[in-house]
């Protein structure tokens, strides 16, 4: 019971971002690369890397820092990126022609992004650190 109202009393900063023009399988290994870093590090990450969607996912963590520091007055130095996913989105399907009259198809899929921030807290760390065991 006591671990179910801490949860609820944990506000997460969260930013939604719909159609961006990615796969899912190009996304998921730099969000991967981003969770539980400072949201700090993480802009800096993204800021150096050469993929071009990149510019897309650090907009989205600046649309959740902005709502963070808006709607629950976090402190951004104590913001990390708690998750962040992806989903499928429409795949626009193209065709492009072939030699001897054939057709060869083009997928151009589509992707949400979603990022949640939470604020660093002692208990946070505690909880982290150890499994359900220690």
């Amino acid at each position: 019971m006591k671990k179910e109202n801490n949860k609820n009393n944990l506000k997460l900063a969260k930013s939604i971002n719909k159609n961006i023009r990615s796969s899912t399988r190009k996304l998921k290994p730099i969000l991967k690369s981003i969770v539980g870093k400072k949201v700090d590090v993480a802009i800096r990450d993204l800021t150096f890397s050469e993929k071009r969607i990149c510019k897309d996912i650090k907009k989205t963590i600046s649309s959740a820092i902005a709502n963070a520091e808006n709607n629950y007055q976090y402190d951004i130095d104590k913001l990390i990126v708690k998750e962040a996913f992806c989903g499928k989105q429409v795949i626009m399907k193209r065709f492009r022609a072939r030699a001897k009259g054939r057709a060869a198809p083009i997928v151009k899929p589509y992707s949400n992004l979603t990022i949640i921030l939470s604020e660093i807290n002692k208990d946070i760390k505690k909880e982290g650190k150890h499994g359900s065991k220690s």
